[in-house]
């Protein structure tokens, strides 16, 4: 299952450009939302990653 955590920001990030084009904004409006998607999704693994090696 931790092996498909990849897919997890690339759905989510459609999911935000998706909404951006329907709704008229451009990608360089809704940076800011890509950026805090990738973080978001960057704390999860980091905490999955700590979870592993803690309990090695």
């Amino acid at each position: 299952m931790i092996k498909l955590f990849f897919l997890l920001p690339i759905i989510m990030c459609a999911i935000w450009w998706w909404y951006l084009n329907n709704h008229g904004y451009s990608l360089k409006e809704g940076r800011k939302g890509f950026i805090y998607i990738l973080s978001f999704n960057a704390v999860i693994v980091l905490f999955f990653v700590m979870m592993i090696y803690i309990t090695h």
